[in-house]
């Protein structure tokens, strides 16, 4: 290319990766041969040379891709990260610690320039032998523990407490809470939420129903059924995971209960404005989280090239309660 050009092998290289001191005419050459020869650089070939520059990727590492939430986040970051050329891997932690080692472990191998991660492990301290010092990494939807990174979040504790404080000011004291995995951090924070605002009514905490480790939607609809036949049966149930929604949603309509049993989950639900009643949602902002983190990485980027890295901030995204019409059902009156 360089020869075709008339120009030296490092000025090709210049005008390929976008760097400065090569005159505007030049540049124009070299891209009028590239264009001519239909020429593209070898990515991995590249990164066979490089030690200390970009090698114009990022690792992400999210709960499950197949999952909706998990997916809007993933498409806005690519969305910002296809503006500067560079590709995102992506991996599904599937709430496995090991697999979660094993993902960060695969994207250093492969030399990616930044991390965004969702944590399952018990402790991140792993990163700091693991990560080289140069790659940036943001955590996402969950703090990290023993490791100080960029985090961005929404407002769990907020948004659960905001969710029961619904089903309460409707007259519910009889409310089930339904959580994924206790050893989730986000989990964690949402049953606290839950606790605190049945504890702000009065509920004595003896008198929860707080189910944890609701894994599947399976899971969760024979939860709700057992529940539900139960002598003291709840009249209303905070889900609070999209997954553990969609289970309930099914019992409910299962036993006929969709129109006299309350309901509000956490995080939006594909179609949950079409189905009778509406679900009410406490509704998370993926696109916005993923939007954030990545322009958080490309920030701690550039600053770490100049030699001035960032301080680490925890950002916090608000969540937004979407009424429907499930959350809205009030408790039947008791009748002699």
């Amino acid at each position: 290319m360089a020869r075709e050009a008339g120009v030296g092998i490092k000025t090709v290289s210049r005008v390929v990766n976008g760097e400065p001191n090569v005159a505007a005419a030049t540049a124009e050459r070299v891209r009028e041969t590239i264009a001519r020869l239909q020429w593209e650089p070898d990515a991995h070939a590249s990164n066979l040379r490089r030690t200390n520059t970009r090698t114009r990727t990022l690792g992400l590492l999210l709960g499950s891709v197949d999952n909706p939430f998990a997916a809007t986040i993933h498409r806005a970051i690519e969305d910002v990260a296809i503006h500067r050329d560079v590709a995102v891997f992506a991996s599904s932690l599937d709430e496995d610690p090991a697999r979660e080692i094993a993902a960060v472990e695969a994207f250093v191998r492969r030399k990616v320039d930044g991390l965004i991660l969702t944590c399952a492990a018990g402790s991140q301290s792993y990163l700091a032998e693991v990560v080289p010092p140069e790659v940036p990494i943001v955590f996402i939807d969950r703090e990290p523990a023993d490791f100080t990174a960029d985090t961005v979040r929404s407002d769990n504790l907020g948004g659960s407490t905001l969710a029961t404080r619904h089903l309460l000011a409707q007259g519910h004291r009889r409310i089930a809470g339904l959580f994924d995995r206790s050893a989730i951090w986000t989990s964690q924070q949402r049953r606290e939420g839950f606790a605190r605002a049945m504890a702000e009514y009065g509920v004595a905490p003896d008198q929860l129903d707080a189910m944890s480790d609701l894994t599947t939607p399976q899971a969760a609809e024979a939860t709700v059924l057992e529940l539900l036949g139960s002598p003291t049966a709840p009249t209303a149930i905070f889900s609070a995971q999209n997954r553990i929604t969609v289970g309930a949603v099914h019992a409910l309509r299962k036993l006929g209960r969709q129109h006299d049993v309350a309901l509000v989950g956490f995080d939006d639900v594909e179609l949950a404005d079409l189905i009778d009643p509406g679900i009410t949602v406490v509704a998370q902002r993926p696109a916005a989280m993923g939007q954030a983190a990545a322009e958080r990485l490309f920030e701690q980027l550039d600053a770490r090239r100049a030699g001035d890295p960032l301080p680490a901030v925890d950002a916090v995204l608000p969540v937004d309660l979407v009424c429907r019409g499930s959350g809205e059902i009030r408790p039947s009156a008791p009748t002699d």
